[in-house]
């Protein structure tokens, strides 16, 4: 999914008033073109004694939130005065534009708002700097989400905002068929589905984002994960065809060729999804937080006010595992006054920020403290499942190649899912290419 970093998109977060669907939680759940090779790079030392005014390119900030925070920090800054470039909402693009500049080398740039998936890409090519972590608040970060922001075990990028999948469950259905909790597995959710299709008409199971797209990625890693597996180990290695991931990858098979899932979800991305389940047409559906404040509308739109729980994402046999999302903010290696950029993170990165973005755009902040905070407790009644949700999180793969990588789980996984292939041989082609692309 392309969405905007600070924006309401598809993919993350929330908008003023409810957890939206913004970039910020998934930024890059829309695919992206090849990534250029990593290596040489070029970039200027860091230099965090230089201070001065600076940039920040980030994606369109349409909470129209972010400027009272900038304007928060020059009013304090004079000197140091930070200006917004807002880039295109579309991740893709961001990506492109962030790239064109690194290639040029231009000091356009300097903070940038980068998408979790790209800190591997950025920091191979020395586009970006390494962060001293002594200068800024990463003890207060989800670990999750420090993790998105480490190449290596180098700190890249400042987690600023995070994001994790949640499953809605219709209570209703579920209390009318004998059942009093939302189900942990994908077994007992499959198990639930039967007995619920055989008492209602016109009713689907479960739906989530199997499109072929950035969200597929989403999906298929933290499916794998549950299982016990990961598509790459900690060394960067693929493991696309182990036992674990097979696994994964044929409990969702089974749910399309048992039509627990339905045909369709072949086709939903976060908004087709989310409408399906909104319009009473799914039992279960597994979205961004985003979607709750819909749900709860009150002006008709939704049909399922009131009869929604949440909790965990169901797991294969492990804990219930999604994708974390999220948005870093790291220091360009062309720019000028990395000494202020750094700063500039640092001072987005502080509680007093981290709260306040959270209470006024709904958007899941990085910091630990947020989630045990009273006020936002009281506005988001499932914040502690949300919080867990995060900590379990998964990671999408930290390689260099993250958009070819990305493409080819896509395609391998889709060609599974819609019965042109079977979980083995789609596995063993994937675990070729992806190989292929990380020992290039």
């Amino acid at each position: 999914m392309s969405s905007s970093n600070h924006g309401l998109g598809r993919r993350s977060v929330l908008a003023a008033g409810g957890l939206g669907a913004s970039a910020l939680g998934l930024a890059a759940c829309g695919g992206s073109d090849d990534s250029s090779s990593g290596g040489s790079g070029g970039g200027a030392s860091a230099d965090f004694d230089e201070h001065g005014p600076i940039t920040f390119a980030t994606g369109k900030d349409t909470t129209g939130v972010l400027k009272d925070f900038l304007d928060r920090w020059n009013k304090d800054h004079s000197d140091e005065k930070v200006t917004l470039v807002e880039l295109p909402e579309s991740a893709d693009d961001q990506r492109s534009q962030f790239i064109n500049n690194a290639q040029a080398k231009s000091d356009a740039y300097t903070v940038l708002g980068l998408d979790v998936v790209w800190t591997a890409e950025f920091a191979a090519n020395q586009w970006v700097v390494e962060l001293p972590k002594d200068k800024l608040p990463i003890d207060d970060m989800i670990p999750a989400t420090v993790e998105t922001a480490t190449y290596f075990d180098k700190l890249y990028a400042m987690p600023y905002a995070t994001n994790g999948q949640l499953l809605f469950s219709r209570k209703d259905l579920l209390k009318d068929a004998g059942y009093d909790e939302p189900p942990a597995t994908y077994d007992e959710m499959y198990e639930i589905i039967e007995k619920v299709m055989a008492d209602q008409d016109g009713i689907n199971g479960f739906g989530g984002q199997f499109a072929k797209y950035e969200g597929l990625t989403c999906q298929l890693t933290g499916v794998v994960k549950s299982a016990g597996g990961e598509l790459f180990d900690k060394d960067g290695k693929p493991q696309a065809d182990s036992d674990a991931a097979k696994l994964g990858l044929q409990t969702l098979r089974d749910g399309f060729d048992k039509k627990y899932i339905p045909k369709e979800a072949l086709t939903y991305k976060e908004e087709e999804s989310r409408q399906a389940f909104q319009d009473g047409k799914l039992v279960f559906l597994q979205n961004w937080p985003y979607v709750y404040d819909k749900f709860q509308a009150d002006d008709g739109s939704s049909k399922v006010k009131d009869k929604v729980s949440v909790s965990l994402v169901p797991a294969v046999k492990g804990d219930g595992t999604s994708t974390v999302g999220g948005l870093n903010y790291a220091i360009s290696a062309f720019a000028k006054n990395m000494g202020t950029a750094l700063d500039f993170i640092a001072f987005m990165g502080a509680a007093e920020q981290q709260k306040a973005w959270f209470l006024q755009t709904g958007n899941p902040t990085a910091a630990t403290a947020v989630y045990e905070d009273a006020d936002l407790k009281k506005k988001y009644p499932f914040l502690d499942t949300l919080k867990d949700s995060i900590d379990k999180g998964a990671v999408r793969p930290q390689v260099v190649k993250y958009g070819d990588v990305t493409q080819a789980i896509q395609e391998a996984a889709y060609g599974c899912l819609s019965g042109d292939t079977e979980t083995d041989a789609a596995l063993s082609d994937l675990q070729k290419q992806l190989t292929d692309l990380t020992e290039k």
